[in-house]
């Protein structure tokens, strides 16, 4: 008896970590500090010694069950990215830089070019987010999980000026709210879509006039990286008041957590368009339109909260980072909350 016939191929792993190599090069930030394959991963933190008072952030977080469509369509190069997404733009909405990433892949079986596949789309998601992926790790779980399944999950930390970091504790009733459009579903509410769709590959595959595309391609589309329009904002000189990155819980969980008491959000439902994958989700399903908005992003992946006077700067600062945004609404004096009308 051996540890593989046990169910554990230590040569797999060894083949896993040297074929995602050339994706985690491409991360790499000037303070990474040795390479892959240590027991830790090293950040020199001598670049935040300008800073007044450097605050440490954080943010952990997974895809849910949106790698079963991963499974089902085999198609594992994006849903990195999401994993990435969830992790940095949280820790974008409080105002900080993201410095480095590490993930965390569970799987029944360690097919080494999958794996190297999944930690690509991790690569592209901290190409975007501009962090270093310094470390990870691959479990094989034999008996626990199936051999084609796999979870993904990590975390990010990065940095911010305590005098940058954004609370929302300033945001007053006259302030304005700024969406940035989503790509999609996101990496959210999937364990109704599949409730929704039967992900089988003959559904996903089927393609819908409403959607211009297959649903496996509407639904799988990964998480949008906010970033560089976040920081664009702030290049422009614009102060972001209140920052709520939509997740799970949609708008009614999400918007209120940037909001100080004795104030409540206002959107307007027809301010921007809601993406057909939605439509169709919501006619299909028959599920109650308020039901869609406290479970999806609903097409706005992040809302921030400006001076109306900076309106049109923040604007034309999402707009020269690639993203899309709408005014969408404004902040009111009231119990704390969200009014979508």
């Amino acid at each position: 008896m051996d540890y593989k016939k046990a169910g554990v191929d230590i040569e797999a792993g060894y083949k896993s970590v040297e074929l995602m190599k050339e994706y985690v090069k491409g991360t790499m930030r000037p303070e990474v500090l040795g390479g892959l394959g240590g027991f830790s991963g090293a950040f020199s933190l001598k670049n935040i010694k300008d800073m007044e008072d450097p605050v440490l952030l954080s943010g952990t977080d997974g895809c849910g069950t949106k790698v079963k469509l991963a499974f089902v369509m085999d198609k594992h190069d994006t849903i990195g990215i999401d994993a990435v997404a969830m992790c940095v733009n949280d820790v974008a909405c409080a105002g900080g830089e993201s410095l480095f990433f590490l993930d965390y892949i569970a799987c029944g079986k360690n097919y080494p070019e999958k794996i190297a596949t999944i930690v690509s789309g991790v690569a592209e998601g901290c190409k975007q987010a501009g962090a270093a992926l310094i470390g990870g790790e691959t479990a094989e779980h034999p008996g626990l999980m199936p051999e084609d399944d796999y979870d993904l999950a990590g975390f990010a930390v990065g940095v911010v000026d305590r005098k940058d970091l954004i609370t929302g504790e300033n945001i007053k009733a006259g302030d304005t709210l700024i969406g940035i459009a989503s790509s999609g579903v996101h990496s959210n509410g999937f364990s109704l879509v599949r409730k929704v769709f039967e992900i089988t590959k003959e559904s996903l595959d089927t393609y819908y006039d409403e959607l211009g595309e297959t649903l496996g391609e509407a639904l799988i589309r990964p998480t949008k990286i906010y970033v560089k329009a976040l920081k664009s904002i702030k290049d422009a000189g614009v102060t972001i008041k209140g920052c709520s990155h939509i997740t799970g819980g949609g708008f009614y969980e999400n918007i209120p957590r940037m909001l100080p008491d004795g104030v409540r959000a206002v959107v307007k439902k027809d301010s921007y368009p809601v993406l057909p994958i939605f439509k169709l989700m919501q006619k299909t399903g028959d599920i109650a339109e308020q039901m869609m908005y406290n479970t999806f992003n609903m097409g706005l992946g992040m809302i921030v909260a400006v001076d109306p006077a900076d309106v049109d700067k923040t604007m034309e600062a999402i707009k020269a980072a690639g993203e899309q945004p709408y005014v969408v609404g404004s902040v009111e004096n009231g119990e704390k909350g969200v009014t979508l009308c």
